[in-house]
């Protein structure tokens, strides 16, 4: 979207604060458009295919990975970005990057390397991405990582700890002093909910783990399940729980737009500078709250902390835990490029590894290093 037709609170190349290091002007594209591609050729988005979201990726084809999951939120907000007329490519950008930095095996995965890396300065997920389109990815032969654009580095950071904020000089600075990102990085946040709360419930469906009769008492699936029923009575099986979905996604969409627009017009926002100051204007309306919590409840009580589910992560866990001790007691375990790392800061060096590695491949080494008979 060419930077005249956007909003004036939207972020343009005219009022963006460029990247770290100069670079010449992109020809053919926008400088967002090159931030998108660039994350789009990265090692680590194509890793992202083998990370789980919930379910370990070896346990079927046709749950959502990582990667699946991004290009859901990519297209969400997208969608979003355009009803707000916000800037397409930086909000596409954000969305596509978010989950770069994830350990492999999904929060539990990356609770495990928290643990590890406790004494140590801890393991953020956010900050890993950062990390990765910052320093980690090594494709270009004038910088390390990828030179984002400050605004797609600034959404891609969305939590970090006051201690890690201090650190990063002005892109931490808004954690310090409460400022709010862009709406575009806003928005990727809350379109990442959308998809997964959404995604989840059907994952969780097909797998047999949670059921349609379970769903009844949870408002949000169970008024757009009705209104389906009303509408196409012969309707049953898959058709039913993807039309549901469809519904429940949509509903949630068009709440966010018109919530979104209204807190903008009540704020009297003009300007980026403004977005900056004021209260989050990214939200859902009043109606939309409560059964949407009541959804997340639903999901961390019936599927995350299902018992099958728990064997599994606790499984990866462990995975984690020993990979690090092992590679901790001995960075000579480690691949040569890593040993180098290590000479500088072993423990950053190792969580680095872990982190990028995918689920197979964290099952792979850890039978490499603990398994008898394992020898290559």
């Amino acid at each position: 979207m060419p930077d005249g037709s956007l909003a004036p609170y939207a972020v343009s190349e005219r009022n963006s604060r460029g990247r770290r290091i100069a670079e010449d002007p992109p020809a053919g594209r926008g400088e967002f458009q090159r931030d998108r591609d660039r994350i789009v050729h990265s090692t680590a988005f194509r890793r992202l295919e083998y990370k789980t979201q919930v379910f370990v990726n070896h346990e079927g084809d046709l749950f959502r990975t990582r990667l699946t999951h991004s290009i859901e939120v990519a297209q969400i907000t997208r969608s979003i970005a355009r009803a707000l007329n916000l800037n397409e490519d930086l909000a596409e950008a954000v969305a596509l990057a978010h989950d770069l930095g994830h350990t492999p095996f999904g929060h539990a995965g990356q609770e495990a390397l928290n643990e590890c890396m406790k004494p140590f300065g801890g393991f953020e997920h956010n900050l890993q991405s950062l990390r990765i389109v910052d320093l980690l990815e090594e494709r270009y032969a004038e910088f390390d990582g990828l030179n984002l654009m400050y605004e797609t580095r600034e959404g891609i950071l969305k939590h970090c700890s006051p201690a890690h904020a201090r650190t990063l000089g002005e892109l931490g600075r808004r954690f310090i002093d409460k400022r709010r990102p862009s709406l575009e990085g806003q928005l990727a946040n809350f379109c990442d909910e959308i998809a997964y709360n959404n995604h989840d419930l059907d994952d969780g469906l097909r797998s047999g783990l949670i059921t349609l009769e379970q769903l009844d008492e949870v408002e949000l699936f169970a008024r757009e399940r009705a209104r389906v029923c009303e509408r196409h009575p012969r309707l049953a099986g898959r058709r039913l729980i993807h039309e549901t979905i469809r519904r429940m996604i949509n509903r949630m969409a068009l709440d966010l737009i018109e919530t979104t627009s209204a807190n903008i017009a009540e704020q009297r926002i003009e300007s980026l500078a403004q977005v900056g100051e004021a209260p989050a204007l990214v939200a859902y309306g009043e109606g939309l709250r409560e059964p949407l919590q009541a959804l997340k409840v639903f999901l961390r009580e019936n599927l995350y902390r299902h018992y099958q589910v728990l064997r599994m992560t606790e499984k990866a866990r462990r995975i984690i835990r020993d990979l690090f001790s092992a590679f901790q007691s001995d960075p000579r375990l480690l691949p040569p490029q890593y040993q180098a790392k290590a000479k500088d800061d072993a423990p950053r060096a190792i969580a680095d590894y872990v982190a990028g590695m995918t689920d197979r491949y964290a099952i792979r080494e850890h039978r490499r290093l603990f398994a008898v008979g394992e020898i290559h």
